[in-house]
Order: structure tokens, then sequence, then C-alpha cells
């Protein structure tokens, strides 16, 4: 063998060991970028769930915080909705109430009406007789200072002789006042103030009973006493008992 093959084959070989120290190196260089670039999209894509895990827990707190607004909302709606309903209902029994107080109103409207139109016939029938003149005494005082009270004012205390004179009175006065009638003079003989002797009296039941000494009368105004009517008003009483007395000129 001569020289140039000897170096021939010592050139091959040093390229030979050249070309594959740098083919292992760039093999290794190779494997670091690898590792590397995985390394890279490992962080990438950890980064990237935890990105989506922040914004899927931001919009489950958004979610819980609109349902909880709109559950508090509803609450709402539902207590004013309640509160609403039992105001109408509460509006609807005052309604029910003032209906039921204005029927008995205008009942009482009617009622006080008809007795005003009988009061104003027998105004007008004691008018025409000329039985309308009545005034009431201001002061309590006995039947005999009651009798002079109206004395002094050219009356005397009134004479009742009709139902028509009695029913008039009685719907005038509105407490017990003294009437021109008495038995002081003889017991058990009832005369007016004008001497006549009564011919029809409107006593209450069991009147006159002369229960101790009682020689005067009144016309007693007690409604809700038992048996009273316009017609049946009479009492008897002390004379000595002072109350107002009613007037006739």
């Amino acid at each position: 063998m001569d020289l140039e093959a000897i170096y021939e084959n010592v050139e091959r070989r040093d390229i030979g060991s050249t070309t594959g120290a740098q083919t292992l190196s760039h093999g290794r260089d190779e494997s670091k970028n690898l590792k590397h670039r995985g390394s890279r999209c490992l962080v990438l894509i950890s980064v990237g769930l935890g990105l989506i895990c922040v914004l899927l827990l931001v919009f489950i707190i958004l979610l819980y915080i609109t349902i909880t607004a709109e559950r508090d909302l509803i609450k709402s709606y539902k207590n004013t909705v309640e509160e609403l309903n039992q105001t109408i209902n509460s509006l609807q029994d005052k309604h029910t109430d003032l209906t039921q107080k204005n029927l008995e109103l205008e009942t009482k409207v009617k009622n006080l009406t008809a007795e005003k139109d009988q009061l104003q016939r027998d105004f007008d029938s004691l008018n025409k007789k000329g039985l309308v003149n009545f005034f009431m005494s201001t002061e309590l005082k006995n039947w005999s200072d009651s009798r002079q009270y109206c004395r002094d004012r050219g009356a005397d205390l009134v004479i009742i002789n009709t139902e028509e004179k009695q029913r008039f009175i009685s719907s005038v006065v509105k407490e017990r006042v003294w009437i021109g009638l008495s038995d002081t003079e003889t017991e058990g003989v009832m005369k007016w103030v004008d001497n006549s002797t009564l011919k029809q009296g409107f006593w209450l039941k069991g009147e006159p009973n002369n229960d101790g000494n009682e020689d005067c009368i009144e016309l007693n105004y007690n409604r809700e006493k038992s048996g009273w009517s316009p017609l049946n008003s009479w009492n008897d009483l002390p004379c000595s008992e002072k109350k107002k007395g009613i007037c006739e000129k």
C-alpha cells in the first residue's frame, strides 16, 4: 500500500469521526430544543387552563350574584303583592262597613224625614188651632215655682186636653218637665191650672200611684221606660222636686 492510499484512509476516518460527532451534537441540541418547546407548551397550557378556571370562577360568582339578586327581587315582589292584597282586602272590608253604615244612615234619614214630616203636619194643625205658644223654663224649680216662672212671663204651665196636643208636646220636649196638672187641693181630684177637672189622662203604666204624697204631674221623657209612648208618659211626683216646666201662653 502506498502513502497516498494511507493518507486517504486517514482523512476518511477523520471526516467520519468529525461528521459523527457533529451529528451527535446536533441531535442533542434538537432534543434540548424539543424539551424546551414542550416545557413552554406545558406552561402555556397550564396558564390557559388557569385563565379558563379563573374566568369560569368569575362567571360562577356573577351567576350566583345574579340569581341571588333575582331571588331577592322575586321575594320582594311577593311581599309587595301580599301587602297589596292585604291592603285591598282591608279596603274591601272598610268599603263593606261603609256601605252598611251608609244603608243604616239612609234608613235613619228616612225615619227622621218621616218623623219631621209628621211633626210638621202636627205643627201646622196645631198652628191653625193656636196651640203653638209653648216655651220651656230655663231653671230647675219645684212645681209651684215653675208655675210662677210661667206666670211672670204672661203664661202658665201647659194644659194638655187632647191627644193631638199630647203628641206634639211629647215630640218637642227632651227631658222630664212639669205640666199644669195636680191634685194639691183635693187628693185624687186632678185639676188643671185653669181649675178645670182632668177628663183624659195620658199616664204611664201604673200611674198615678201617689207614692209618697205625689200631688204634681210631670211629662216623662224616658222613652226606654217600660210602657212609655207619646200617649203614655205622665207620672205623679212630690211637688217639691225640681225640674223645668213647659209653659203655654
